[in-house]
């Protein structure tokens, strides 16, 4: 039963409590309003929301169309077809075409039993009614990913730090860590998915961390394009200087404070000294170490935008 999960479970039970209500309040078509739920019934909230007021909107522009084109060309087939001709651009003209559907189907209500009376009119906006207000009564349970963000959080800040304190060793040693690709994509996957459940509990509304968990991913994501950056210089880097050792620890400070944003602005003080004692020290002797003194400071400067991003999560 594990493949089940909530949300099919909710669109079962939805689908049935709008039928039998439509049943009970005597409606023709009773199953519609079924349909009408599962079609409704969305992962967020918002978007239940959004998809509802569209299939709303959708409707009632059919709704007008329909019962002039009936009562003037009569019920057939043909008249169906000029209603879906015009119904259908309409509808994407007016941004509710995820309506289309519903809304033809309910449409053939009209076209079936012949009737525009008000009295049938009140029928299928009822039918349309309950299958909406179910789907949004059934929304109000939502699961919430705070348990699971802050797991993803900390497996993303522990993997970082790893990357850093490689990005170290590499810097000492003139050898890339084998772990480097894998550590990378450990951590553009843990993203993508601590992305999808934030902006997910963004949409359910649960709590005012909402949005700092959304702001957390944006920013670690572009610190993952920084380290991307940082770790291309190691294919040119071939020589191991006095700058390197030094941007080496530096690189192990920033490792060990990287679930400590509150220091962040401090260590760009540290950088900003770190840079300056650079040009107190002896120039680059040969092309190859002027190319690769330009490269560590290509690699410092990346690490300051890092570091800047970080002070934004502070």
């Amino acid at each position: 039963m594990n493949f089940i999960g909530y949300r099919t479970v909710k669109t079962v039970i939805g689908a049935v409590i709008a039928m039998y209500l439509a049943m009970t309040l005597g409606l023709q078509y009773a199953t519609a309003a079924g349909i009408i739920t599962i079609l409704s019934l969305q992962s967020t909230r918002m978007q239940s929301i959004r998809i509802a007021s569209k299939m709303i909107g959708a409707f009632l522009l059919a709704l007008l169309l329909s019962i002039s084109l009936f009562k003037l060309l009569g019920y057939t087939p043909l008249v169906f077809g000029l209603f879906l001709l015009i119904f259908i651009p309409l509808s994407v003209l007016c941004k509710v075409q995820e309506g289309i559907v519903v809304s033809a189907v309910l449409i053939t209500h009209l076209l079936v039993e012949k009737n525009t009376e008000i009295t049938f009119i009140l029928s299928e906006i009822s039918l349309m009614a309950i299958g909406v207000i179910v789907a949004l009564l059934l929304n109000l349970y939502m699961p919430s990913f705070e348990n699971k963000i802050k797991e993803q959080k900390d497996v993303i800040e522990k993997t970082i730090k790893q990357i850093l304190l490689d990005m170290s060793s590499s810097l000492r040693e003139q050898v890339v860590s084998i772990k480097e690709e894998e550590m990378f994509n450990l951590l553009e996957v843990r993203l993508k998915q601590g992305r999808e459940m934030a902006y997910k509990n963004f949409n359910n509304g649960f709590s005012s961390n909402n949005s700092d968990h959304t702001n957390y991913m944006d920013i670690r994501a572009q610190q993952l394009h920084c380290l991307q950056k940082m770790r291309k210089y190691f294919e040119r880097l071939s020589i191991t200087y006095k700058q390197t050792i030094l941007i080496a620890d530096f690189t192990i400070e920033i490792a060990h404070s990287i679930q400590d944003n509150d220091t962040a602005e401090q260590r760009l003080e540290d950088l900003s000294k770190l840079r300056k004692s650079f040009t107190t020290m002896e120039l680059p002797q040969n092309r190859e170490e002027f190319e690769n003194r330009g490269m560590l400071y290509q690699f410092l400067n990346d690490m300051e935008e890092f570091l800047l991003l970080a002070v934004i999560l502070k």
